[in-house]
């Protein structure tokens, strides 16, 4: 099972990733069934640590920018067919979205049904959509006065945070906390839960190919 890292930012989450390939969790119990590989990663951004953290890995470290020239509607569904291509060359199994700001639109959603995963910083439907990602969801939390928070782990469709959910990871939301403070907790939520859907989806996935 090939998978594709989708990110934007520094890549903590992929590096947990990278980290238990390392470790076996993505290889078969007793030694058969399937195994999953990270065999690329994708930056929507350039210059950011993940494609770091992938070269240093001795993944392939590739860079697809959204063309700004585009509107927005079309620029997401360019991104989305290039991203497509690389999927289908590679004969990749499962795209992982972690910490990837850009939404995938298209021919990518069907032809990629029940094998696209989304991580989100929050206990979805809870604070998802467009335009909620990062510090963003973090103060919408505490501005609400919300007593506990936590990331997702989602099947992506066509909508913005509103596939399937696979898995849920709480932490309390405390006295005093700032965004910074609550981000920093979940953060250690999400490397647990993108690793843990990851585990259970080579299975699942490989079974149906």
């Amino acid at each position: 099972m090939r998978i594709l890292v989708l990110v934007s930012g520094s890549g903590t989450n992929l590096q947990a990733l990278i980290d238990a390939e390392k470790k076996g969790r993505f290889a078969p119990a007793g030694g058969s069934g399937p195994a999953g590989r990270i065999d690329a990663v994708i930056s929507s951004r350039a210059g950011v640590y993940a494609l770091e953290r992938a070269r240093a890995a001795g993944i392939p470290a590739l860079t697809e920018e959204p063309d700004q020239g585009l509107p927005k509607k079309e620029r997401r569904r360019e991104l989305s067919d290039r991203i497509l291509r690389i999927a289908r060359e590679r004969n990749a199994g499962l795209l992982v979205l972690a910490g990837f700001l850009s939404i995938l639109e298209g021919d990518i959603i069907t032809g990629y049904a029940g094998r696209i995963i989304n991580l989100h910083p929050s206990l979805l439907p809870k604070y998802g959509g467009e335009g909620m990602y990062g510090g963003r969801v973090h103060r919408a939390v505490l501005a609400a006065g919300e007593k506990e928070s936590g990331c997702t782990v989602h099947m992506v469709d066509a909508g913005a945070d509103t596939g399937p959910v696979l898995l849920r990871r709480k932490v309390p939301v405390l006295e005093g906390d700032t965004p910074e403070s609550l981000a920093e907790r979940i953060h250690a939520e999400e490397h647990i839960a993108i690793v843990d859907a990851v585990a259970a989806m080579i299975p699942r996935l490989t079974e149906t190919r």
